[in-house]
């Protein structure tokens, strides 16, 4: 038996396999459910929970719903709940309180009946929620507004779905129409007058909660309020489908033919069903629109929301990450994530991944992409830089100052008395020990790089070369000259030069191995200077020079300087009258003990971010204190003399080679104990006068003076 209905959206109605001669003249609960989906989407929601009353109606809506939104994308559950049949109270509290377990789904999508809808939004008042969900309503809600009934503060903002009718005007016209007296026909009618119009009537009145009687003269819409029902146009489009069915059934049967023939009246449904199938109809109230793809709600701006919102609220399982943030997705719930920092020298290469920058580079501030990391050097105008240049210039001016004085009274009694060739090779290692502080602070580049290979042990080299000749000098002569009275070898001018120049060329030696091993260039050390975060991050352009390069480059100075001091102390007792032992071993004492503090600095901060600026500082400050310990110590007394004290700057009677050992010797008796001394003895011995010696006359010629020994 064919049917057509006018209200029946179930889904499953729409399996032809099951219900094939049923047929409806409204879209089935799928078609809204895609509503739903279409101004979820619009309203940029994606999170979402389901309430549905159990039964076909609620279940099926909400499973075409979910079908539906999974197709769609971008859509994700976070509630689905099922209100019972006959459900209490605290059925409504507790979906409530479920739904409140995922606050981010603000959005509700509601298959319900008109009493579960507003069991739902009561629950919601007693809960104090009024405002935070938005409700997307099928058309069991609709416009009806027995469901928010002294409800609608809970329901502000509110979407439902109505499938599109409109209002018939004839149908107004006749229906408030109808009276008791032209339409007593329908059985109902006369319950529904009593029901409209609140009174009784005289005969089989039902009604009791009421006294007031029924005059017949009442008028609906005029003595009560009306409001035309909004499926009565899909109850016209369904009678109309039926009789166009039936007139063009009994054309094609029965021509010519008032009323039904036999053939119509022994047809089967299946040929009723055809026939309706096939009918067309203009019902005069409205076109039919085929659905487009690019539908557009134009509503969105007239909507109303909760609290007075202006804007769209969200429902979102998560925020959208800020930049330079990737979304850790959660497992099985494609529209939730956590969002997490592209943290260190990563930046955000798209919306799920980070990537690592290269190692010259560094995340931009927003952390979208990689920019250089900046270049830096040790400035002039850096604390780092100042003070070693401060004090290398001003050991600058004092060496050439001492130089000057020199040179000015080479042949005086004090400068030969020192040593003129070494004095000057001396100052000639103090001065560029000075003038390596200004290549270590240079911009680096190939020549830089290169000359600070060359003068970085140099001037050491030729300080300390110069000081261990002088102690190997003064040790030999005077051990010698215990045991006999001629002049050890190798002790003139021109041998110690010589002397000099060999330990020197080791270093020149060692220079130009390197040179041709590791020929000089600049780097840049993005390691450095590469700290956790990375907006300090820098490079350091610097010469290609090692830690290790830079102490085996000191290192022969350091053994030079090692040697130097053992002498100092061998020689440490001969009296301070005859030579220079005692203040070249206060300078080397003075000299070991900074660079003993040198190295523990110099590589204790190998791993900090300053290493740059704090190692420089410290070899320069090192080598700057060593040249300026050996100035002040050696020269400046000299100069003292020179320029103040000219009345001291004179020769005094000369000493044969054997007197100065003689009283050198006796000096170092003198300082010992008397019970240290032979058979206890304490007596002076003085080597001042040669005549005392009778052999002295016959042997002056063989014996050395004290100037000419210079030592």
């Amino acid at each position: 038996i064919p049917q057509i209905s006018y209200a029946s959206t179930a889904p499953e109605l729409s399996d032809d396999r099951r219900y094939d001669f049923f047929s409806r003249v409204v879209p089935p609960d799928s078609f809204q459910a895609q509503a739903m989906v279409d101004i979820i989407q619009a309203l940029g929601w994606s999170y979402v929970s389901t309430i549905a009353s159990e039964g076909s109606y609620g279940e099926k809506g909400v499973e075409a719903f979910t079908q539906l939104s999974k197709e769609a994308g971008g859509i994700c559950m976070a509630q689905s709940l099922k209100i019972p049949h006959n459900p209490k109270l605290e059925d409504f509290d507790k979906a409530i309180q479920q739904l409140l377990e995922t606050p981010h789904s603000r959005a509700v999508i509601i298959f319900a009946s008109e009493e579960d809808i507003r069991g739902v939004l009561n629950a919601t008042k007693r809960a104090n929620q009024v405002g935070h969900f938005l409700w997307i309503g099928s058309d069991s809600w609709g416009s009806k507004g027995n469901p928010i009934l002294q409800l609608e503060d809970v329901a502000v903002g509110a979407v439902t779905i109505l499938p599109k009718r409109s209002s018939i005007e004839g149908f107004d016209e006749y229906f408030t129409g109808l009276t008791l007296e032209n339409n007593r026909r329908n059985v109902w009618f006369a319950e529904f007058w009593e029901e409209n119009f609140d009174c009784r009537l005289l005969s089989a009145s039902k009604r009791e909660d009421t006294s007031r009687k029924c005059t017949g003269k009442e008028r609906i819409g005029a003595d009560s309020k009306y409001e035309q029902e909004g499926k009565v146009q899909f109850v016209i489009d369904a009678v109309y489908a039926m009789a166009h069915a039936l007139h063009n059934m009994h054309r094609d049967l029965c021509p010519d033919h008032p009323g039904v023939c036999p053939h119509m009246d022994t047809a089967e449904g299946k040929i009723l069903l055809k026939y309706i199938r096939n009918t067309s109809f203009n019902d005069n109230i409205s076109c039919i629109l085929p659905l487009k793809e690019n539908r557009e709600l134009c509503w969105l701006e007239e909507l109303q929301w909760p609290d007075g919102e202006q804007e769209v609220p969200i429902s979102v399982c998560s925020l959208p990450c800020k930049t330079g943030e990737r979304k850790k997705r959660v497992k099985g719930m494609p529209c939730c994530w956590h969002c997490e920092l592209c943290d260190g020298y990563q930046y955000q290469y798209d919306e799920t991944s980070c990537r690592l920058c290269a190692y010259n580079m560094r995340p931009n501030p927003n952390r979208t992409a990689c920019q250089p990391i900046p270049i830096v050097k040790l400035e002039w105008h850096s604390p780092w830089a100042i003070i070693p240049v401060f004090l290398a210039m001003l050991g600058i001016i004092a060496t050439i100052f001492v130089m000057a004085t020199f040179v000015r009274y080479n042949d005086t009694p004090i400068v030969r008395a020192s040593g003129r060739e070494l004095s000057y090779v001396l100052l000639t290692g103090i001065f560029l020990c000075y003038i390596i502080t200004f290549l270590m602070i240079a911009k680096p580049d190939v020549a830089v790089c290169a000359f600070r290979r060359i003068f970085l042990g140099l001037g050491m080299c030729i300080s300390y070369a110069a000081l261990l000749t002088k102690t190997n000098r003064i040790y030999r002569i005077f051990e010698q000259g215990k045991q006999t009275v001629t002049a050890p070898r190798f002790i003139s001018p021109t041998s110690q030069i010589a002397i000099t120049s060999s330990l020197i060329c080791v270093q020149l030696l060692g220079v130009l191995v390197w040179f041709a091993v590791d020929p000089p260039n600049t780097i840049i050390d993005y390691d450095e200077q590469k700290t956790i975060n990375p907006k300090l991050a820098r490079g350091v352009l610097k010469c290609d020079i090692t830690d290790l390069q830079i102490i085996c480059s000191l290192g022969y100075s350091i053994l030079l300087m090692v040697t130097c001091t053992i002498y100092a102390i061998k020689t440490r007792d001969v009296p301070e009258d005859f030579n220079e032992a005692k203040p070249i071993g206060f300078t080397m004492y003075t000299t070991c003990i900074v660079w003993l503090a040198f190295i523990p600095i110099f590589f204790g901060t190998a791993q900090s971010a300053e290493k740059l600026y704090i190692q420089t500082t410290t070899l320069t400050i090192s080598m700057n204190l060593s040249a300026s310990v050996a100035l002040g110590m050696l020269y400046m007394p000299k100069v003292y003399i020179i320029i103040f004290h000219p009345e001291m700057n004179v020769q005094k009677r000369k000493r044969s080679f054997k007197a100065v050992v003689t009283a050198a010797t006796m000096s170092s008796r003198l300082s010992q104990k008397p019970n240290e001394r032979p058979n206890g003895e304490a007596k002076t011995e003085l080597c001042e006068n040669p005549a005392a010696d009778p052999m002295s006359q016959a042997t002056k010629k063989t014996y050395v003076s004290y100037n000419n020994l210079r030592i």
